[in-house]
């Protein structure tokens, strides 16, 4: 039986040069102010996603990697997206924002008063997309840490942060207008956080949330076994990578819920969203034609895919032997396991093909009909999302490209149409802000 499913958006570039590289950037839009953004959230909105998660690098790279980054705007340069998240919010009245925010980078009493700033100013639509980023270390004069470290200390944060913005017990709002009393004091509790590596003293200068509005959710991107666990504990939202097939849905769905019920919580408590950048086509032909076209990339074409996984992967590829295998030794311990699985492919021979076949055969396209890629008609792609949702009990999918009215229309012109045909996109929102959202269904 077709189902209600969830979407959203990653703005897989950040707030950096949007539709660079490409035709749509001669639209003539400045990246660096809010008006792109504004008009392509409201897309969202009118769309029916449910929140907009807006990817994030605070840092250039290193000395090695930063032309890698910066030459084609792939890794940099990026604004904060904590600062255009208000412009976002202005725009709309239903969708949640969700900037990234890195846990390293900021102190918990800073984070929890700015985020429940941000959560009041919403109608409680804020949410923040945690990472765990440690090679940004050096800019906040902080001392690097390990891959595992880095989520302990970002579940310690978490923490910290919670407790500030619970410090204030039941009944310390009064907001009584015929006695004027404002708040009661004997009702702020003194928060202490003492910790491996954070020390903060409450009580928070914000007021708190009302118990139906919940606090801002958390969404989490981690595909590692630390990852993963850090999710069951303490994610509302898990930005999923995985293969999409019924299989590899079912068994990553169920690592989630595993991790989530041995914290103590509910399966239902997370909603596991999987990336998916499908290129949809308007006939049948031109999904033949796009496939064939893929089956043998050029020197250039392969050149510029490894040139923008360098980024991901802080490595350049494009300096390695494009014919001897790849040698997983040349990533860092930070380097993210999903980012490497993309370049890899999870093939059994990803380690003993070379790097050439290995960016060959991600540069290929597959037809979504018959599960060999993505490509097909707004059709064929409902078909995909629905039969996930029947035989994978798929809670929905997160679109990932850039922030740019051309992007937003070449995914969804087509597809939003069909998906509220059959009953699996939202016609309509309710009132209570990105939680509640989340819950409806």
């Amino acid at each position: 039986m077709t189902r209600l499913q969830h979407f959203g958006w990653f703005f897989g570039r950040g707030f950096g040069p949007q539709g660079w590289g490409r035709p749509d950037y001669l639209w003539n839009y400045r990246w660096q102010g809010p008006r792109i953004y504004q008009q392509s959230i409201r897309e969202l909105e009118q769309a029916g996603l449910d929140l907009l998660i807006i990817e994030d690098a605070l840092s250039l790279g290193s000395p090695e990697t930063i032309d890698l980054r910066v030459r084609g705007a792939y890794g940099g340069p990026k604004h904060d997206p904590l600062m255009l998240t208000p412009y976002l919010f202005d725009a709309t009245s239903h969708i949640g924002i969700t900037p990234t925010i890195n846990a390293g980078a900021y102190p918990p009493y800073l984070a929890a008063r700015q985020f429940a700033t941000l959560q009041h100013l919403s109608g409680h639509r804020f949410g923040i997309n945690v990472v765990t980023d440690v090679k940004s270390a050096r800019h906040f004069g902080i001392d690097e840490i390990s891959h595992d470290a880095a989520y302990d200390r970002a579940e310690e944060w978490i923490d910290a942060v919670r407790g500030l913005w619970h410090s204030w017990d039941d009944g310390g709002l009064v907001e009584n207008s015929d006695t004027w009393q404002f708040a009661d004091g004997s009702k702020i509790g003194n928060f202490r956080h003492e910790g491996e590596y954070f020390r903060t003293e409450g009580s928070l200068n914000a007021i708190p949330f009302a118990a139906e509005e919940g606090d801002p959710i958390i969404v989490s991107p981690g595909g590692s076994g630390r990852g993963l666990a850090f999710a069951g504990r303490n994610s509302d939202v898990q930005l999923a990578l995985t293969k999409l097939t019924v299989e590899g849905v079912k068994a990553y769905r169920k690592k989630i819920h595993d991790a989530a019920i041995e914290k103590g919580r509910r399966a239902s408590d997370i909603k596991i969203l999987f990336a998916f950048i499908p290129e949809i086509v308007s006939s049948e032909e031109e999904v033949a034609r796009i496939v064939a076209a893929s089956e043998h990339p050029s020197d250039a074409e392969v050149l510029r895919l490894l040139a923008n996984q360098s980024s991901d992967l802080e490595t350049d590829l494009t300096k390695l032997d494009l014919d001897r295998p790849l040698d997983l030794s040349v990533f860092g311990q930070h380097v993210s396991q999903g980012s490497i699985a993309s370049l890899t492919g999870g093939a059994a021979d990803a380690l003993n093909v070379s790097l050439r076949e290995l960016a060959t055969r991600k540069a290929r396209k597959g037809r979504i009909d018959d599960g060999s890629g993505f490509v097909g008609t707004a059709e064929q792609v409902a078909d995909f999302i629905e039969r996930l949702g029947e035989e994978a009990d798929n809670d929905g999918f997160i679109f990932w490209g850039d922030l740019h009215p051309v992007t937003v229309h070449t995914y969804l012109d087509r597809l939003v149409p069909e998906l509220r045909r059959r009953g699996i996109l939202r016609s309509e929102f309710g009132n209570g802000g990105l939680r509640h959202n989340l819950n409806d269904f």
